[in-house]
């Protein structure tokens, strides 16, 4: 059964797909990105307003880390990785775009504890590859940790920091109908092994996008093309629904002072009239529980 709750429309733009929301501590604001129009956006809660931070027309951008310094890490086509100080504009190259290891752009990305940064690349239905997972070391070297899935997306950490989760979203078919991930993650080396389905959405209407996770390790994992957010306990098991207007909700992460409000990325990639009221708007919801300030990255540049 669907909660009640009543998400807020909080910042009205038609992001064509919202994504990668992430709270800023040092600044008390939330950023986020619309992926292929390559934009990041920001919103301040307490002054009720947003303001466009960064575009980029020539290129994509698959998701973002914040920094050890408080600037933001951009992930974009080809392996390009770039460095936003989002006060003076400045944009530095973390690292080189490789085009011949990396044929499309990036989707998803999170920081470990550590300052590295797990990054997914899209599948390339051009050539036929398969989407894969990177580990982003912080001397600014990539390496695959993942061969091959279907569409890389959210990711997060267990509390204690034993467990990693991924996310493939799939497809809209009964083979592929899109899963989370958990692997075992040692946090000295960056490694992860040992991979586990730990939700499987078969037979639920849309497919896993972003997560994050709460203080009680219970995993939010966004629905695309389902309206709604899942809160799935530890042991895998699906607990509660949260219903929004958009049909695209893609990801999900807690933020303010106290890590008590979630904050809800959704995409408009077709107009409103098709895909919901508010769609490709941020939306905040209060879903009485508690989140984490996620790690930061500290690659080189």
């Amino acid at each position: 059964m669907a909660d009640t709750i009543r998400p807020e429309l909080v910042v009205d733009v038609e992001c064509e797909t919202g994504e990668g929301p992430l709270w800023h501590p040092d600044e008390r604001r939330l950023y986020w990105c619309d992926i292929p129009n390559g934009r990041v956006y920001r919103y301040d809660p307490d002054a009720g307003d947003h303001e466009l931070v960064y575009e980029d027309a020539d290129e994509r951008i698959g998701g973002f880390t914040i920094q050890a310094d408080g600037s933001l890490l951009l992930f974009q086509e080809a392996g390009a990785v770039r460095r936003l100080d989002q006060g003076s504009g400045t944009v530095d190259v973390a690292v080189e775009p490789d085009p011949d290891r990396f044929h499309e752009r990036f989707n998803d990305v999170v920081a470990d504890p550590e300052g590295r940064v797990f990054a997914g690349v899209m599948p390339d239905t051009d050539r036929d590859l398969p989407g894969r997972l990177f580990r982003l070391d912080t001397d600014g070297t990539f390496e695959r940790v993942r061969e091959e899935c279907v569409l890389p997306n959210g990711m997060g950490f267990s509390g204690d920091l034993s467990s990693f989760y991924f996310t493939d979203t799939g497809e809209v078919d009964p083979d592929h109908p899109g899963c989370v991930y958990r692997y075992d993650y040692d946090r000295a080396t960056g490694e992860i092994s040992n991979p586990e389905t730990f939700f499987d959405a078969s037979g639920i209407e849309g497919m896993p996008d972003g997560l994050t996770v709460d203080t009680e390790d219970r995993v939010w994992s966004a629905f695309w093309e389902g309206h709604k957010l899942l809160r799935v306990a530890p042991d895998g098991t699906r607990e509660r629904t949260v219903e929004f207007p958009p049909r695209k909700v893609s990801s999900v992460t807690f933020g303010g002072d106290g890590y008590d409000t979630a904050y809800v990325t959704t995409a408009c990639e077709e107009g409103r009239e098709r895909e919901g009221d508010g769609a490709g708007g941020l939306f905040r919801v209060d879903l009485d529980a508690t989140g984490r300030e996620e790690f930061r990255s500290d690659v080189e540049v």
